[in-house]
């Protein structure tokens, strides 16, 4: 009895440690196949690590290469219109300059008219004179009034006084240099004498 119980015993023994062996070598096994799966992941990983890193480098060089179009076109237009200023205070009077030309013209006629006609000279003067007038008035060039009018510092320069009893206090008697608006700004006041009261003893 003790002898069969025995045997059974080591049979037991036997297949338990079959068993575990077994079980052993599938836990290996696993660690194993864990191991590459690790590995296969990793690979996985990096790849995609890869493509992103490839993608933002693509992404990068293309707003430099924007970045550099556009401080080109800046640096051209700063240049272009750095020299359109330079020509356009070179140039600014070119247009009265070619208004002023048929004047200039109608001078010399009256000149050479004048030697022949001293009258023609006359008469070809006072239209030159009506002439640019006009001409300088198209500008926006008109007359500050003076005489008769009430002394206004910021138009007249008063230039010399006479006492008057029969004029209001500062009124202007004489205009000596005329005084001029260029679109409503004094560009160059007027010369005037202008009446003061009487100075009673």
């Amino acid at each position: 009895m003790e002898g069969r119980a025995e045997k059974e015993m080591q049979q037991v023994n036997k297949e338990l440690t079959e068993a575990v062996e077994e079980k052993g070598k599938g836990e290996e096994n696993g660690f194993l196949d864990l191991d590459e799966n690790i590995d296969k992941v990793a690979e996985e990983d990096v790849e995609d690590l890869k493509c992103q890193l490839a993608e933002q480098a693509s992404r990068a060089e293309e707003y430099f290469q924007r970045l550099a179009r556009l401080q080109a076109d800046f640096e051209n237009y700063r240049r272009r219109t750095a020299r359109e200023k330079e020509e356009l205070v070179k140039f600014a009077t070119e247009q009265l300059v070619v208004s002023l030309l048929p004047v200039i013209d109608n001078f010399e006629r009256a000149l050479a008219s004048g030697c022949e006609n001293p009258d023609k000279l006359l008469e070809g003067v006072e239209m030159i004179y009506r002439q640019l007038f006009d001409l300088l008035a198209a500008e926006g060039l008109v007359p500050i009034p003076a005489v008769g009018e009430r002394f206004d510092p910021a138009r007249h320069e008063a230039v010399s006084q006479v006492e008057s009893s029969e004029h209001v206090d500062d009124t202007i008697l004489e205009e000596f240099r005329r005084g001029y608006y260029l679109k409503d700004k004094v560009i160059r006041p007027s010369m005037v004498k202008v009446a003061r009261p009487v100075t009673v003893f």
